[in-house]
């Protein structure tokens, strides 16, 4: 008898926890149902309010799409600070003293071979679902990466650099710069970049305002490896402002020839013809707003309202290259040391600064930064023709000691 009522109280027990965990597993299916869900509610917002309703679009042979917005509907306009900004169609003057550039290899964006945009219009490249999807949450897309390995969430962790910085002055207004533009095979989720950065503030005080510009290869971010035209800004060290491109709102965009994020053609080949971008962001002596060049074309502005310690001029100007990559895998520039020189590292030249009465000069002096050298470095030169005041930097990352 008590043999029965135990092997009974058994079964029934067994009944229940297989009930429990059952509903235990339904309960988790609905759950992650219900977060599946709401990410998808959360992605499908974000595209409404990023994607603007073109007048035109264009299928770019590199798989991108290319909306051609009206330019009073930008994303720009999105931002409280602008919802009455009457846009400057262009600058009221340009900086005195810039080099003559005319030996520049031509460098155009891939869509272009699909058509152009009408005018009145700014060409956007549409964001897709799939590419907030590879982000790391859809509060994170279009932001500074951000190691997950670092728990005080330092954006500049996993980060390495080889750049130059202005030395000898305390204000800055501007700075231009010739990169030679290069194709780097990033590891997975990481980025590859030559930029130049103009700043003010700092990461302690979390008021760091940056303004940068340059090409960038991130497959994580486009979906393709192909070489990019970027642009970034930030007025509170990269916590919540600020993204890249026209992700969030901020640049005002004037010019239709260029898609900001879209992809650049030709890229230079080691040993072979290398290819040039020209870059110039300077502050409007009237206006106060940071006006940006490409190409000898004036492509937008990014409004003074939108920062703080910008608003008046910068106290700090770089340039040179940047990876993303915790294991410091990803190759830098070409891949190539800058010792190996002209047509095989990649380099910025002319390098300019815009001073108090709007005039391009060379700067008084740089100062370097590599904190890797085995891995990645930076050199700098100052020559009396075109190349001026330059530096050369990459590396191939950690996958230079298999080389060795």
């Amino acid at each position: 008898m008590a043999a029965t009522t135990t092997r009974a109280f058994l079964v029934a027990l067994l009944v229940v926890l297989t009930f429990l965990f059952l509903e235990g597993v339904r309960a988790a299916a609905a759950e992650s149902a219900w977060r599946s869900t709401q990410h998808r509610r959360e992605v499908q917002s974000l595209l409404k309010r990023i994607n603007k309703h073109p007048v035109a679009s264009i299928q770019s042979p590199d798989g991108d799409i290319i909306d051609c917005v009206h330019i009073s509907r930008q994303p720009a306009f999105d931002h409280p600070l602008l919802k009455n900004h009457i846009i400057q169609m262009r600058p009221s003057m340009h900086p005195s003293g810039m080099y003559d550039e005319s030996n520049i290899a031509s460098i155009v964006q891939t869509w272009h071979e699909n058509g152009e945009c009408p005018e009145d219009t700014i060409p956007i490249r549409r964001t897709r679902e799939e590419d907030v999807m590879r982000a790391s949450s859809v509060r994170m897309y279009g932001k500074k990466l951000i190691s997950m390995d670092d728990p005080l969430n330092d954006v500049t962790t996993g980060h390495e650099y080889g750049v130059a910085y202005a030395t000898g002055d305390n204000q800055y207004f501007g700075t231009k710069m010739t990169v030679n533009v290069w194709q780097p095979t990033p590891q997975r989720g990481d980025f590859s970049l030559a930029q130049l950065w103009i700043t003010a503030g700092s990461y302690g005080n979390k008021d760091l305002n940056t303004i940068e510009v340059g090409w960038q290869v991130y497959p994580a971010m486009y979906g393709s490896g192909s070489t990019r035209l970027f642009i970034y800004w930030t007025r509170d060290a990269y916590n919540r402002t600020g993204c890249y491109n026209l992700v969030c709102s901020g640049f005002v965009q004037t010019n239709k020839r260029f898609a900001i994020g879209g992809s650049l053609s030709p890229v230079s080949t080691y040993g072979g013809t290398q290819y040039e971008l020209d870059i110039l962001v300077w502050k409007d002596p009237n206006t106060h707003n940071w006006w940006l060049q490409v190409g000898g074309t004036n492509l937008g502005y990014w409004p003074s309202s939108i920062f703080t310690r910008l608003a008046t001029s910068a106290s700090l100007v770089e340039w040179g290259g940047e990876v993303y990559s915790p294991s410091m895998t990803t190759p830098m520039g070409s891949g190539h040391f800058p010792e190996e020189g002209f047509g095989k590292a990649c380099y910025i030249r002319t390098i300019q600064v815009v001073d108090s009465s709007n005039h391009l000069k060379s700067p008084k002096g740089v100062g370097l930064i590599a904190g890797n050298p085995n891995f990645y470095r930076v050199t700098s030169g100052v020559s009396s023709n075109i190349w001026g005041t330059h530096i050369f930097f990459g590396g191939l990352g950690r996958r230079t000691l298999k080389l060795m």
